[in-house]
């Protein structure tokens, strides 16, 4: 597994210098027609992603769980989702179990965040709390810490901050173009023709600069997401649970209200898609979930190899890198019946998920002796309350 990290890392690199080449090229042609001289544009550009990213690497985690109004759990508010998270970090050898966050959202979906194993954390929707049963959630889980594991999630931070710093620069040059400004310099050679190629050569990279950049973050999340399924299937030892909570998740037509175009590829499934399976497009973060069904559902076992021989039937081409697959030998699925160690029990889990939203909001809870649980807010600012049904005072 260390070769495939590796190469993982070395992917990574490359990513980040050649965004930093293409966000250098931006500033050096910002530079040029607006100050008359590459260096001042190439300074802004470097000092903005150096703050950016020194902020991503540190603080990356603690924005995007901020963004998604993510809160975090302890093992008493939830023992059932804290055993799974344990079991997933326990087979993948992660050394540190992540931190657990719940995102009080409806929709079905979940990510991974942190900059390494030992700073990590994993966030789910109660929506997929509440609907999967225990070997989905164990697929799902699995998914998450196979990013974590395979140091996905530092790359799509840096690589989603490198993003919104070539964005954010080329809109601006492009407001301060259309609105005017700029030092246009013309000596007496002619220097008005220099300058119109120099501002054709700055439009067209302030306008592809941003689309080519996300096209690469997109086709580099689109690939992890394949590996992660892969690493899913390899802890769990039993596909048909990711497969199973991916078509829940795909059959939703919820979608998660405080993603955006910034956090979307951390999701385990777009988060903007629409009900159905057919989600497949050029600039999508992920790849299509009917595609991923399929490669799972159509594994013979729960190795690297298994899924290799899987992916390679549906595209005519692999996806897991030869190290990990040269390492891996063929290992059984394990029968259902044999992971399963609870019935599921919608209502039960209904249960279960609202305790736990009532929990980390704060609410108070008082059971009346006529068998009335009354709920208080924390904003409540009175030293009582009163039962609605037997009229019983309670103090606070």
């Amino acid at each position: 597994m260390w070769e495939q990290i590796r190469a993982n890392q070395i992917r990574s690199a490359i990513l980040v210098v050649s965004m930093g080449l293409l966000l250098f090229l931006l500033g050096y042609f910002i530079g040029l027609y607006f100050f008359g001289d590459a260096v001042p544009g190439v300074i802004i550009a470097l000092i903005v992603w150096a703050i950016m990213g020194l902020t991503a690497y540190f603080q990356g985690d603690s924005i995007m769980l901020s963004i998604s109004g993510a809160k975090k759990i302890t093992k008493s508010d939830h023992p059932r989702l804290y055993n799974v998270v344990e079991e997933m970090s326990i087979a993948a050898g992660l050394p540190k179990i992540p931190d657990i966050y719940i995102i009080d959202d409806p929709a079905l979906n979940a990510f991974a965040t942190g900059r390494d194993p030992e700073h990590a954390a994993v966030a789910i929707t109660s929506g997929l709390l509440q609907k999967l049963n225990r070997d989905e959630l164990q697929g799902v889980i699995g998914h998450e810490i196979g990013h974590i594991k395979n140091r996905d999630i530092l790359l799509m931070i840096m690589a989603g901050i490198m993003l919104g710093t070539i964005v954010i620069l080329a809109w601006f040059a492009q407001r301060a173009l259309f609105l005017g400004g700029g030092t246009r310099r013309r000596d007496s050679k002619g220097g008005g023709q220099g300058q119109v190629i120099i501002l054709l050569i700055g439009l067209v990279l302030m306008i592809l600069a941003p689309l080519f950049a996300q096209l690469l973050y997109y086709a580099i999340s689109r690939k992890r997401e394949y590996l992660a399924d892969a690493s899913s299937v390899l802890y769990t030892r039993y596909p048909e649970g990711l497969a199973s909570a991916l078509e829940k998740i795909a059959n939703s037509p919820v979608q998660v209200k405080s993603a955006n175009k910034a956090t979307a590829p951390m999701y385990i499934v777009n988060p903007f898609s629409k009900q159905g399976m057919n989600l497949s497009d050029l600039t999508s973060t992920h790849p299509p979930i009917a595609d991923r069904i399929r490669i799972l559902r159509s594994m013979a076992g729960a190795s690297f190899r298994d899924y290799e021989q899987a992916y390679r039937k549906l595209h005519g081409k692999g996806i897991v890198p030869n190290s990990a697959i040269a390492l891996s030998t063929s290992m059984p699925v394990t029968p259902h019946e044999k992971i399963s160690d609870e019935p599921f029990d919608k209502i039960e889990n209904t249960r279960e998920t609202s305790n736990l939203l009532w929990n980390i909001n704060r609410y108070k809870t008082i059971d009346c002796d006529c068998g009335v649980r009354l709920r208080i807010p924390p904003s409540y600012q009175a030293t009582t309350v009163q039962c609605p049904h037997c009229g019983r005072i309670h103090n606070l």
